[in-house]
């Protein structure tokens, strides 16, 4: 019998109560706060704050930037964790420092990172303008920040779970023959795909929610580089209060979707597990 099982109840009482509170005042009343201040003057004008064009056009470039940077870190993520969970080679460590990088560089620097490379006084600006390529302040340079702060996610997922899963299963189907596109959908997806599609939902949160990179190499063009924590930023700073808060509800749902889905996912990985 372990400890936490013998305390006195109201040490747990007090302990989940204490979390309760938190929970209470950090999270769920600036979620009713945001709420009730959009819809402040009526689900019309919520409604109109949602459909102007501006709104709707951030909300389509944050869906954009997410639907490209969440593929490109799934085939980097599994590649990776794949390397490093199944191989011994030169760089190991190397890598895994790499894949963590973003968690210890401000997104800012790494916006600024890729201004200094590509804008126009940038290592590579002067090709790119000869070439008529635009990054800085356009959708690619958007795309790259998003790539490189969601880039740990999915590969972090899967590293542990490859590590512990070993090579068992994937040595004894190359013993009967199975080649290497084969081991990996029979053999290995199967047995990482909830582990997969969590990182994919952290990843994805994550994309669309990204304000400090984004920020530093959109150029903040309403209707182009506007992503929807920009428009926000946008909007509040014009004193449109309505409109701020009626886009951040927008954010705030999809935050509550990908909680729901990483809860889901969650409770049927740890019955996958109890059968296994």
């Amino acid at each position: 019998m372990t400890r936490g099982t013998t305390e006195n109840p109201w040490v747990r009482r007090s302990l989940i109560g204490v979390a309760l509170i938190f929970v209470a005042i950090m999270l769920v009343l600036p979620m009713v706060l945001v709420l009730s201040q959009a819809l402040a003057h009526g689900v019309g004008d919520y409604w109109r704050a949602l459909s102007d064009k501006d709104a709707i056009s951030a909300l389509k470039l944050t869906l954009l930037a997410a639907a490209i940077a969440v593929p490109a870190n799934v085939i980097f993520g599994v590649s990776a964790a794949w390397c490093i969970a199944k191989f011994e080679f030169k760089g190991k460590q190397l890598l895994l420092t790499f894949i963590d990088l973003p968690f210890a560089v401000s997104p800012v620097i790494s916006g600024l990172v890729y201004v200094l490379l590509f804008g126009l006084n940038g290592w590579c600006g002067e090709w790119l303008r000869d070439h008529d390529v635009k990054i800085i302040y356009a959708v690619p340079g958007i795309v790259l920040a998003t790539v490189f702060v969601t880039f740990p996610f999915v590969a972090r997922e899967l590293i542990p779970v490859m590590q512990e899963q070993g090579t068992d299963e994937e040595e004894a189907a190359a013993t009967l023959g199975a080649n290497g596109w084969q081991t990996f959908w029979r053999v290995t997806l199967p047995n990482i795909k909830w582990a997969l599609l969590y990182g994919v939902i952290l990843c994805n949160a994550r994309a669309m929610g990204e304000f400090g990179a984004v920020s530093v190499v959109s150029g903040h063009i309403r209707g182009l580089t506007n992503t929807l924590p920009l428009h926000v930023e946008i909007l509040y700073n014009e004193y449109q209060g309505l409109a701020a808060f009626a886009v951040a509800s927008l954010l705030m749902g999809l935050a509550v979707v990908t909680l729901i889905l990483k809860t889901i996912i969650e409770a049927r990985t740890e019955r996958a597990e109890e059968h296994t």
